[in-house]
C-alpha cells in the first residue's frame, strides 16, 4: 500500500512519525475534504502499539533533549521556523484541502503565525529568566527544569497554528513531544514532522501519532511515563482527559470552549461595531474565540441590526480556494448536523432568523443571526462552532454585564464602546481569560491565554508556558556558607 498521497500537487505522508522514522499501522482511517467531499487519503491508524512506541521514544530521548543549551534549543527552534517559512506555500495549500479554512488566510496570516510561533519561544527561552532575591540574607534563584515527555491534543479548526502553539514552548523548554492531531485534519502535523526532521531536531524529540479520539486518546492521556498533557476541544472530552490522567496526577492545560459575548454600547462607534460583529463569522464560525452572542443596548438595536444584515448580505461564501471568498465549509458532515440541530431547535422554541437559518449545498452553512431568544435556551448557553450568532438587548451597564457572565463559559469577551471610563468599569466586571475592547482576536504571545470556569484549566503563552511545561526549582543558598578547603 503506498503511503504517500498527494495533495493539489505536494506530497505528504500518511504515516506516523515514531522517533525519528515513519511508521505504518495494519488499519487506516479516510481523510475526506470538507470543500467538496473529495477522499484526500489513507491515513495510518494508531492504537495502543503506537502509543507505547511514541512513549518510548520520547521517553529515550528526554534526557539528552533537556541536557542541549537553551542556545542549541532555540537555534533548532529558528530552523524549524525557516523550514515552515520555506514551505510556507504548501502548507496553506494542504490545511485549506483538508480543513476548509481560507487559503488566503493561510497564506497571509496562518502559516506565517506558525513560524512566529517558533521564533518566539526560542527567544523567549534565551532570555528567561527570574530575578534573584534574598530572604533573610539567603539568596533564592528561581530555574525551570524541562518536565519530559509530553503530549499534546490538538483541534481541527486551526490544526497547524494550534498545534505550533504547543509543540513550540514544550520543545523550547526541554520537553519532548508525542503530538496527537485531529483525525479530521492530520496532514499538516505529517509536513511538520519532516520540517522539524530537516531542521536538525533529534530523533524522539517529536513524534506524530494518528488516529481516533478515543483509541488512542486515553492511552496516551493515562500513560505513566507522560509528565505533561495539553488539550484544545471540547469540554466532554477535556473531563475525559482529566479522568484519565488523575491517577498519575498528571498536570493539564485544557483550552475549551467559549460563548462569548459582542457588547454594543450606545457611545459605540457603530461601523466599528458591525465590523466586530462580522467578523464573527471567521472561519465558517469555527473559532472558540467567537463572539457568537451579540448583546446590544436597546437605543441602537435596530440601527445595528440593518448595518450588520447589510454587510453580512455581501459576503461570499463558497470554494475557500477562491480568492474572493469569504466563508468557507463546515469541516464535517457530523458538525454540519449538529450546527443544522441547534438552529431548528432553536426556531422551534421561539426564535426569530434574521438571516440564515439553512444549509447550503455540499457542507456549507449560510450565516445566522437568530433573535427572540431567551438567556437560559440553548442556542444562547452552548456553543454551537458554527456561523450562528444570536442578538439579545439590554438596558444598562448593570443588565450587559449579567448577561454577559450568564453562561458556564468564560473565553473571552469583545467590548464597542466610546467611553474609556465605562470600558474600565465593564472589563473589570467581566468573567474572561480575554477581553478585547474596540478590537477582535489580537493576540501577543506575550500574554497569557486560556479561560476561565468551562473554558479551560490554566494559561499559556510568555512565561506562562514555561511555568506549564516545565517544572519550576527554587534554589535557596546560605549567606557565607561555603566550606572552602583549597
Amino acid at each position: 500500500m503506498a503511503h504517500t498521497i498527494t495533495v493539489a500537487g505536494v506530497s505528504v505522508d500518511t504515516r506516523h512519525w515514531i522517533g525519528g522514522q515513519r511508521v505504518a499501522s495494519a488499519e487506516t482511517f479516510t481523510d475526506v475534504s470538507p470543500i467538496d467531499g473529495r477522499v484526500l487519503g489513507e491515513i495510518a491508524r494508531g492504537g495502543v502499539g503506537e502509543v507505547e512506541a511514541a512513549v518510548a521514544a520520547a521517553r529515550e530521548a528526554f534526557p539528552s533533549w533537556a541536557a542541549t543549551t537553551r542556545t542549541e534549543r532555540a537555534r533548532v527552534l529558528h530552523a524549524i521556523a525557516d523550514g515552515v517559512e520555506k514551505r510556507l506555500e504548501e502548507l496553506a495549500i494542504v490545511e485549506t484541502n483538508d480543513n476548509g479554512a481560507l487559503l488566503r488566510s493561510h497564506r497571509r496570516g496562518v502559516m506565517p503565525r506558525v513560524a512566529h510561533n517558533f521564533r518566539f519561544f526560542a527567544d523567549w527561552l534565551s532570555a528567561l529568566e527570574h530575578e534573584d532575591f534574598e530572604t533573610r540574607g539567603h539568596t533564592n534563584h528561581v530555574s525551570w527544569d524541562p518536565a519530559g515527555p509530553s503530549v499534546l491534543i490538538t483541534p481541527w479548526n486551526a490544526p497547524l497554528m494550534l498545534a505550533t502553539w504547543k509543540v513550540a514552548p514544550a520543545l523550547a523548554a526541554g520537553n519532548t513531544v508525542i503530538l496527537k492531531p485531529a483525525e479530521w485534519t492530520p496532514l499538516t502535523a505529517s509536513l511538520l514532522a519532516d520540517i522539524a526532521a530537516e531542521a536538525g531536531l533529534p530523533a524522539g524529540v517529536l513524534n506524530v501519532v494518528q488516529g481516533y479520539g478515543s483509541e488512542i486518546g486515553d492511552a496516551l492521556t493515562s500513560h505513566p511515563d507522560v509528565r505533561r498533557i495539553s488539550f484544545t476541544g471540547s469540554v466532554p472530552t477535556a473531563k475525559r482527559i482529566a479522568a484519565s490522567a488523575a491517577p498519575n496526577l498528571t498536570p493539564l492545560s485544557l483550552e475549551l470552549g467559549g460563548k462569548s459575548p459582542l457588547l454594543v454600547f450606545a457611545d459605540a462607534d457603530l461601523d466599528l461595531a458591525v465590523d466586530l460583529a462580522v467578523e464573527q463569522y471567521d472561519n465558517a464560525g469555527q473559532v472558540c474565540l467567537a463572539a457568537t452572542r451579540f448583546l446590544v443596548e436597546e437605543s441602537v438595536a435596530e440601527e445595528f441590526t440593518r448595518r450588520f444584515v447589510e454587510r453580512a448580505g455581501a459576503l461570499k461564501q463558497g470554494d475557500p480556494r477562491d480568492e474572493a471568498t469569504d466563508i468557507g465549509p463546515n469541516i464535517h458532515p457530523r458538525q454540519l448536523e449538529k450546527i443544522d440541530g441547534f438552529v431548528r431547535r432553536a426556531v422551534e422554541a421561539g426564535a426569530r432568523v434574521v438571516i440564515g437559518g439553512h444549509r447550503e449545498e455540499g457542507q456549507y452553512y449560510a450565516p445566522t443571526l437568530l433573535t427572540d431568544v431567551a438567556q437560559d435556551s440553548e442556542i444562547v448557553q452552548e456553543e454551537v462552532f458554527g456561523p450562528v450568532l444570536t442578538l439579545q438587548t439590554f438596558a444598562d451597564e448593570d443588565e450587559a454585564v449579567r448577561l454577559a457572565n450568564d453562561t458556564r463559559f468564560g473565553l473571552a469577551t469583545t467590548l464597542a464602546t466610546g467611553d474609556t471610563e465605562r470600558a474600565a468599569r465593564v472589563t473589570e466586571r467581566l468573567v474572561a481569560g480575554t477581553v478585547w475592547v474596540n478590537c477582535f482576536f489580537v493576540r501577543d504571545l506575550r500574554a497569557p491565554f486560556g479561560g476561565s470556569r468551562h473554558s479551560g484549566v490554566g494559561r499559556e503563552g510568555g512565561t506562562w508556558s514555561f511555568d506549564f511545561y516545565c517544572d519550576l526549582k527554587n534554589t535557596v543558598t546560605a549567606p557565607n556558607g561555603w566550606n572552602n578547603h583549597g
